[in-house]
Parts: structure tokens; sequence; C-alpha cells
């Protein structure tokens, strides 16, 4: 409190971008920072701006504005001027104290909007510390990532833990799920995350649904689910699951699905063959994920969010449209995303890469050092898919030893909250 008794305003500006940091890194740590500062002593006011990310689906800002916890939002429309100027959309006023908290994007975003509000300064970094020597507090995952940093610089790094790992207490499943999937209760359950960026789409969704008809065909008792992202409509992840408007269709040997939205029941894509795919769209699904005997994913947070539910997982990383993979970091990215040129580059680049081995993409793998979940990088068709995801399903042990190994991996849960500490921390 001040010397009045009334509380401190302070304000709290969170700089993310992509579908992926909203919901992973800025929904926990939002919930843990109203936690940290109590409404008697502070009034906090947290607002988002979120910068221009090549892989944004362009509604975030409005699930941000679904966030209880925040104020105020600002898309990345507006980004450039406010970085540049200070100039927000609709004219923000600022209190005297506050800090500035990076979520994603570039870390020097933080820095520059910092000094220019005259803010503490706090970076979250999976890896590798930046800009030290102009912030005040960087929270990072583990302690290898403190001794990227500068010897003189490391009192200011603080092993926080992996902001994903939330995803084992933010939402923990309290009840069966099949009632509300319209499922009696023990229905083999099995996820299908084909993410939320366009470039995974393209492909996981076709794909997707040749794999349901197949497992339609040899296993009718399994239902699969796709827990949509809040990012995406029903009707916009639907087209990617039909030929006439995704032209990558008949690379992965696509099956054409059709959005059925009953009005009683839960909507789904329904195959010519009789297969249907439930869509979910409650955020988060973790409630449903926690209950699948397994996911079908690929490459991304997906990974790290299901190894925080101990989920079993099949990591598919199709190859057949080697144009299509271009997130790369650094240099290759930029090569790979330039106008008219980056198709080319992103070719000869994936190319390369593939003939001497991706290495381990999966999260939970990266983490262990080795390939706890199964990743299958490569020409994938449904048939042989379908048949492979059957053969785990048959297989209750191999499960179970997933299971297993992705709880030795994951992270502990608290990460959000002694981010939102090492905040307040700065500004004490």
């Amino acid at each position: 409190m001040n010397l009045t008794g009334d509380p401190v305003p302070i304000d709290v500006l969170i700089l993310s971008n992509g579908p992926g940091e909203v919901m992973t890194w800025v929904r926990p740590v939002v919930r843990a920072l109203r936690s940290q500062f109590s409404p008697e002593a502070f009034a906090l006011r947290i607002s988002v701006v979120l910068s221009p990310c090549p892989h944004a689906s362009g509604r975030e800002a409005e699930v941000l504005k679904g966030f209880p916890e925040v104020n105020r939002v600002q898309g990345p429309d507006a980004f450039w001027p406010f970085l540049l100027w200070g100039k927000t959309e609709r004219n923000w006023d600022w209190h005297g104290t506050g800090a500035v908290v990076f979520l994603g994007g570039e870390q020097f975003f933080a820095v520059a909007v910092g000094k220019r509000l005259g803010y503490k300064i706090v970076t979250y970094a999976e890896w590798m510390p930046r800009w030290l020597r102009w912030i005040d507090g960087c929270g990072v995952t583990q302690e290898s990532a403190v001794l990227n940093a500068p010897v003189r610089f490391r009192a200011k790094v603080r092993v926080v833990g992996d902001l994903i790992a939330e995803a084992q207490v933010l939402d923990p499943a309290t009840q069966a799920i099949e009632p509300a999937l319209g499922l009696p209760l023990g229905a083999e359950l099995v996820g299908l995350l084909p993410g939320s960026k366009s470039v995974k789409l393209s492909l996981l969704m076709p794909l997707g649904m040749a794999i349901a008809d197949r497992l339609h065909r040899i296993r009718p008792q399994t239902q699969l689910v796709i827990p949509v992202a809040p990012t995406l409509t029903l009707a916009e992840i639907s087209r990617y699951a039909d030929p006439a408007s995704n032209p990558y269709f008949e690379a992965v040997g696509g099956c054409q699905a059709t959005l059925m939205e009953p009005e009683a029941e839960l909507p789904y894509l329904a195959t010519a063959n009789g297969a249907r795919v439930l869509l979910w769209s409650r955020v988060p699904a973790y409630d449903l994920l926690a209950q699948c005997q397994l996911c079908i994913t690929t490459v991304g947070a997906n990974t790290a969010e299901l190894a925080s539910l101990a989920v079993p997982m099949l990591v598919l990383l199709p190859t057949q449209q080697l144009d299509l993979m271009r997130a790369w970091d650094g240099i290759p990215g930029l090569l790979a995303n330039l106008p008219f040129l980056g198709t080319g580059f992103a070719k000869l680049i994936n190319a390369w890469v593939l003939e001497r081995g991706l290495g381990l993409r999966a999260w939970p793998n990266i983490w262990a050092g080795c390939e706890i979940v199964p990743e299958w990088v490569g020409h994938i068709l449904p048939q042989p898919a379908g048949d492979r995801i059957a053969g785990l399903l048959d297989n209750p042990t191999e499960l179970d030893k997933m299971r297993a190994a992705l709880k030795q991996v994951r992270g502990v849960p608290g990460a959000a909250q002694r981010l939102a500490a090492l905040v307040q921390l700065v500004l004490e």
C-alpha cells in the first residue's frame, strides 16, 4: 500500500506473439500474477501487446480478451507504431510503476518498450537469455540456461521451470469426459492434434481424416477427437479437409471430410465411409487430452503439453511437401520465408536437413535425450499410419512405458508462479 493506505497502482505489460505462446505461456502467467499481487496491496493492471508472427491466425487478440485476468489487449496490426513511438491504438495511459514481461516474439522488443516506459524488464527464455545488460530479470527453464549467461550477469537469471508444464495443474480432469463427448464410459479415445498453423494443418488435416477412415475400418471402437485451437473456427479447420480448398490434399493421400453440426451433439467431421472425428472447442482441452489413450500430433508445443499430461503420442512429420517446412530458426528460417524466393530455399534447406537427419524434434525426446515417444519422419501415408496406430492401441504395455517415461521427463509445475514472483521481486 502507499501512504494513503490505498493499493499501489502497478502496470504489467506482457509482450507476446503467436497462438502457442498465448495459450501455454501467457495464460498461466496472467493467472499467477493475479495470485502473486495481493489486491489489498496492489492495484494491478495487466495489458498484453502482440507483435506480428508469421504463424499467427489473427484471432490471438480475441482469445486474450477472453482471459478474465487481462485488462487490455492490443493486436499485432498496431505493434510497430507502439514499438517505434510508444503510441497505442487506443491511447493507453500508464502508471508510474510497472514491468514489461517478455513472453514470445523478439526479446529486444521488451528492452525497447521497457526503457521507453521507464519500467522494469523481465524476460522468459527457454534456452538462451539475451540482452542481460539491459534487463532486470530473466526466468529460464533449467540450470543449463543459466550457464549460457555471462558470469557477470548470472545474478539476474533465475530458474523458474517450463511454463508448458503448467498443463498439469491449470485444468485438471475432475470427471469422466465421455458423457460430454456423447460416448459410453471407457470408450477408446485418440486425440488428433494437427496444430494451429496453416503449414501444419495443410498436411495433418487431410492425412488425419484418412487415418480416421482407416481406423474406422480396422478398429471401429476407436473414436478420434480434435481439440480445436482457440485461434481457429470450425469452418476454417474443416477447409483443410476439403481438396477444393487445400492444394496439398493429394500429397498425403487425404480423405475428404464434411463438417456436421447437429443441434444436440458435438460437431464432427464425417468421411464418406462413415468415420466421425469429433470437434472439441472447450479451451484448454487438457481434461480431454488427459483421458486419451493416445494422441497423434506433429512437432511443436503440442508435444510438450502432452508430455506434461503424460499422454502417449505418435509424432508425425510428413515430408511429402518440402516447401511447406519453413519453421527453422536463424538464417535458414529467414531464407525459407523470403517473398518469391522462399519456396525454393525451403525445398533446398529441407532436402539438405532430411538427408542428414533431423535429430530429435519432439520436446519430450529432446528433454530425455532419446526417443521415448515415436517420431515418424518421412513419406507418411494413411494406411501404414493407421495400422501403426492400431498396433500401439493393441499394446497397452508399450503405452504404459511411454506414460512412465513422460512422467520422468516432464517439468515440475509452478513455473508461472515463480516467474510472477520474479516480476514482483524486480519491482521491489
